[in-house]
């Protein structure tokens, strides 16, 4: 069996992209370390669509869950200034669903 895909589809108000962008930014790598991941990419809508999609690629399910289950998860879903110790800031998401996939066809240029 291939890759399993995680999608975390996040619903964001119009105007708070860009800061969900920088937050990605500010965490960037926070996953890169775990075992079995193989990837992400943080999807911007280009129309009238306001859902932002994480698209994240795992050896397998166990990889996946073990990363969830992890004190590095918690601790990359947190702020810089929740770590430093002050408070969690406001969310700019009103809804986010975690959809799972694995590849089951597809190509690559030759």
């Amino acid at each position: 069996m291939g890759s399993v895909i995680k999608i975390n589809a996040i619903t964001v108000p119009e105007g708070a992209g860009d800061e969900l962008a920088h937050r990605f930014a500010a965490r960037a790598g926070a996953v890169d370390d775990a075992e079995g991941f193989e990837g992400y990419e943080l999807l911007k809508p280009t129309d009238d669509r306001d859902q932002w999609l994480v698209l994240t690629r795992w050896r397998d399910e166990d990889a996946f869950e073990a990363w969830v289950n992890s004190p590095s998860f918690a601790e990359g879903h947190r702020s810089a200034v929740e770590r430093a110790g002050g408070d969690a800031p406001k969310p700019v998401s009103t809804h986010s669903e975690v959809w799972s996939y694995e590849i089951a066809g597809g190509s690559q240029p030759g």
